[in-house]
C-alpha cells in the first residue's frame, strides 16, 4: 500500500489491492490500469503498461477488480456493474487526491472502462485495449456450453462461473449500444491476430462512432500482446496518450 494513497476500498468495503508507480512529469495526470477476465494487476499486459507508463514520465496505478487477484470479495459475485463499481471507487480515491485520471483497460478491463465513462465525465481519456464489445456473443463462444451455477470458467476451480455473470454479459449484449455517450479522446487498440476477443469488436466501435475515437491495429498481434507485440502494444498508447496532452495543453 502507498502510504500517500491509502486503502482503496469499494462501496461495499472491500479492499481492493494496487500498485502505484511514480512518473517524472510534474502534471498529476495518471493512468489508471485495469486487467481481463479472471486476471489480476499482475497481469503482464497490466504490469507492462504500468512500468512503461512511468518510465515515459507518466504516473501509473494498476488495480485487481474485487474478487480478483489480492483484492477483497469473491469471483462469483464479480459482474460487469461491480466491475465498474470497482473502478468508480479508484477513480473517485485518485480524484481526491489530486489525480488527472485516464483509464487503460484490457479484455473486459476495457468493456468495464466502456460502460464507466459512458455514464461518468471524469476520466480525461479512455484506452480500450483489445476490448469485448459484444458481450453476450463473447459469453456464448467461451462459455455457451457450461452451466452457470455449476461450472467453472476454462475448468478451474479459481474461476466459478456464476448465473449473476452470466446475466450480467448477456444484459450488456453490446457495448456498442451506450458507446456514443463517451465524449471523451478514445483509443482502441487491438491485434490482427486475437482469437479471443475479435478485431471486429473493435471495428464495430471506430467504424459507427467516428471523431474522437481512433483504432491502431497491432498486426500479428494476439490477445495477450505476446513477445514483440507487447512492446508495439505500450508504445502506440503511450505516443497516443502524449499527443492528446499536447494538444489539450495547445488548445
Amino acid at each position: 500500500m502507498n502510504k500517500k494513497i491509502g486503502t482503496i476500498r469499494n462501496s461495499t468495503g472491500e479492499i481492493l489491492e494496487y500498485e502505484f508507480h511514480q512518473g517524472s512529469m510534474a502534471d498529476r495526470n495518471l493512468i489508471i490500469i485495469g486487467h481481463g477476465l479472471g486476471g489480476s494487476m499482475n497481469r503482464m499486459v497490466v504490469r507492462t503498461l504500468a512500468l512503461a507508463a512511468s518510465s515515459d514520465g507518466l504516473s501509473a496505478l494498476r488495480f485487481s477488480f474485487s474478487g480478483n487477484g489480492g483484492s477483497e470479495g469473491s469471483f462469483e459475485v464479480c459482474t460487469l456493474n461491480k466491475q465498474v463499481d470497482d473502478l468508480k471507487s479508484v477513480v473517485s480515491r485518485m480524484i481526491e487526491l489530486g489525480w488527472i485520471p485516464i483509464y487503460a483497460g484490457h479484455g473486459l478491463g476495457a468493456t468495464v472502462g466502456s460502460l464507466y465513462a459512458a455514464s461518468n465525465s471524469n476520466l480525461k481519456m479512455l484506452v480500450s485495449i483489445a476490448g469485448i464489445v459484444e458481450t453476450d456473443k463473447f459469453f456464448e463462444r467461451e462459455f455457451g456450453k457450461l452451466s452457470p451455477g455449476g461450472s467453472y470458467m476454462w475448468d478451474d476451480l479459481e474461476y466459478p462461473l456464476s448465473r449473476s455473470f452470466a446475466l450480467a454479459m448477456k444484459e450488456a449484449g453490446s457495448i456498442a449500444n451506450c458507446a456514443s455517450a463517451v465524449r471523451i479522446p478514445w483509443l482502441l487498440v487491438h491485434g490482427t491476430s486475437d482469437s479471443l476477443v475479435p478485431l471486429k469488436d473493435s471495428l464495430k466501435i471506430s467504424n459507427e462512432l467516428p471523431g474522437t475515437r481512433k483504432l491502431i491495429e497491432i498486426n500479428g498481434a494476439d490477445h495477450a500482446f505476446s513477445e514483440e507485440s507487447m512492446g508495439q502494444m505500450t508504445e502506440v498508447v503511450l505516443d497516443w496518450i502524449a499527443h492528446e496532452l499536447s494538444s489539450l495543453r495547445n488548445n
